[in-house]
């Protein structure tokens, strides 16, 4: 059978996993009366609650006696790395751009690791049926990015269908019937090239690009074979990329994929993606080679993490209390088992022993990890994030720089210039996007970004949309401005009591509710001053024999200010950790003793 092999990338949102699932239903993978799941594709709780992709998975699909594999990639630039392997698998790349927002920074970062790969990639400008979609202007600013890319003339001359994925529908112009997704179909078997691949008879290579942990199977490498056939039990060896073993073993199961299922085969051949079990050791980037081979395939090196953050034992008086994983050899198990899969992620032993410090590509990627362990039952005390400098040849300070694209209503594009300013930003661009919105452009450094999604979204009333990617390393920008405000710390240990956090809220707003547990050193407001202030929560009202309407007040409680894991994570500042666990996030103090914590303000000031 013939064979095609793609990638859909695209920006975070931009239709993707929608239209896998349309190619899927039109080209008869599903049965007439099978029930399917939305975004079938979305296959973890994660991703069908936040509604991205956040693994990049493969499919395939059979039309007209072709077979096309495809593999559906996350948008967002924090799993970068996913894409970044996946394009070493595919043969073609299908561009997916929204026919009113245009292209986006994660756009360009996908379309230039395509473009260096010699792909001709094809176009797709999804989304037509929106109110505010703007087609030929969206097509004329896909060239630029091609041009500003340094495409090559025969990557500028993209083919380009306009598609609606919700609706199952692509045309080749605009005035042409809009019926269903043939148009794409045939577009894929004559514009993507067949898998180039060394002759059947040669020896059997793959790279493994993805790799997950199955509880029957042991480990399973998914990858493209570049030449040979692999059949089941046979013997095979891993080789580093610069060509040293790592195991051998035998190939217990070959599993190819035929719609969303991987159904086990006996063989599979050059230029097929297939995902193979049976070894122990081997990772992403490995030769998954026949004995006879010694030399490995070329890998694509990953871009750096930018961002780090401490993962500790929880070691706050309520710990293990909802949690059932709480030790640091299960969290080190745990940290080690995803870098394994997850190539972008870095873990290092810190010199506390119930402390490791994980470096990822951003605070998004961080925080899906601890989502996911809390979901598992673990309990965590998390640091802030911060960033991971760099020094050049001259010994000069380097940070991570994003690049930071903006689309806002004018009446608010003064107050966000000013906060980036302030958050030592530096404007490159700004043009009206249509709409009465403005277009802005910052290169901002990675740390005065930690935490300001939250502000970016109360300045502008939830209207504007933030998108960043990293850029480049640069010169350190001096010190930033963090957090003004101090924060109210409970004095002791209890239940709170309504009655005290209605007395406290002149103080500032709260982040519990009466009767939830607190303990010595836990944030359980925000104070309306710069200090932090230590507060009683548990004070109840004293009770008398004398009724006057002045005692009988009625307790009216301001609603509480509610921490999501990355607002948490945003929040805190150097002396404050968050405490997870599956039912509860809290903020605390490092040091819980408020001696303590005066001792170590004392010697930081000496210093």
């Amino acid at each position: 059978m013939e064979l095609r092999n793609i990638a859909i990338i695209a920006h975070v949102d931009h239709g993707k996993t929608t239209l896998v699932d349309m190619l899927l239903k039109q080209s008869g993978t599903f049965r007439e009366n099978q029930q399917v799941a939305e975004r079938a594709m979305d296959s973890n709780d994660l991703e069908r609650e936040r509604g991205i992709t956040i693994l990049a998975k493969c499919t395939s699909v059979v039309w007209n006696d072709v077979r096309i594999n495809i593999v559906d990639t996350p948008g967002h630039a924090d799993f970068g790395g996913e894409v970044e392997r996946i394009l070493n698998m595919v043969d073609g790349v299908c561009l997916l751009v929204d026919s009113a927002e245009g292209p986006l920074p994660q756009t360009k970062f996908v379309l230039g690791k395509a473009l260096k790969l010699g792909m001709r990639p094809m176009v797709i400008v999804n989304k037509i049926d929106r109110q505010d979609a703007r087609p030929d202007e969206v097509h004329n600013e896909i060239f630029d990015l091609f041009a500003s890319l340094d495409a090559s003339d025969e990557q500028l001359d993209f083919p380009t269908l306009f598609a609606s994925g919700r609706n199952g529908w692509a045309v080749n112009s605009l005035d042409d019937e809009r019926k269903d997704l043939t148009p794409l179909f045939e577009l894929v078997v004559n514009h993507v090239p067949a898998p180039k691949v060394d002759s059947a008879d040669a020896p059997f290579k793959m790279l493994a690009t993805t790799l997950e942990a199955n509880p029957y199977l042991g480990r399973i490498l998914t990858g493209r074979i570049q030449s040979g056939r692999v059949k089941t039990n046979m013997a095979i060896k891993a080789l580093t990329r610069d060509g040293k073993l790592i195991e051998q073993g035998r190939a217990s199961k070959v599993l190819a994929f035929r719609g969303l299922e991987r159904v086990p085969v006996d063989e599979a051949q050059a230029g097929d993606i297939v995902a193979i079990a049976g070894l122990v050791k081997s990772t992403v980037a490995d030769s998954i080679v026949e004995m006879s081979v010694d030399e490995p395939l070329s890998a694509q090196p990953i871009d750096p993490p930018t961002l780090a953050m401490t993962f500790s034992v929880n070691d706050s008086p309520l710990a293990g209390r909802e949690g059932d994983k709480v030790t640091s050899r299960m969290i080190r198990d745990r940290l080690f088992r995803e870098a394994e899969g997850n190539v972008a992620l870095q873990i290092r032993e810190t010199a506390n022993a119930d402390a490791y410090e994980v470096a990822g590509r951003g605070e998004l990627q961080l925080g899906i990890l601890i989502e996911t362990m809390r979901r598992e039952g673990f309990e965590l005390s998390i640091s802030r994030p911060r960033v991971v400098m760099q020094t050049d040849e001259n010994g000069q300070k380097l940070e991570p720089i994003e690049e930071v694209v903006i689309d806002v209503d004018e009446e608010f594009s003064g107050v966000v210039v000013q906060k980036l300013n302030e958050r030592k930003g530096e404007m490159l661009e700004m043009k009206p996007s249509g709409a009465g919105k403005l277009r802005l452009v910052f290169h901002v450094p990675s740390r005065g970004l930690i935490g300001y999604q939250g502000e970016f979204l109360t300045d502008t009333r939830g209207t504007g949309v933030i998108n960043r990617l990293f850029a480049d390393y640069m010169p350190y920008k001096g010190a930033i401005p963090g957090r003004r405000n101090g924060v109210l710390i409970s004095n002791s240990d209890g239940e709170a009591v309504a009655y005290a956090l209605w007395n406290l809220e002149d103080r500032g707003p709260m982040m519990i509710e009466p009767g939830w547990k607190v303990y010595e050193g836990m944030i359980v407001g925000e104070h309306t001053r710069e200090n932090d202030l230590e507060v009683n929560v548990l004070k109840g009202k004293k009770l008398t024999n004398i009724r006057t309407t002045s005692k009988d007040e009625a307790v009216v409680l301001t609603p509480p200010i509610r921490m999501s894991l990355e607002k948490a994570l945003s929040y805190i500042q150097d002396d404050e950790l968050v405490e997870v666990t599956p039912k509860s996030i809290r903020l605390r103090k490092k040091l819980l003793d408020p001696n303590a914590r005066k001792r170590a303000e004392r010697a930081a000031e000496a210093e």
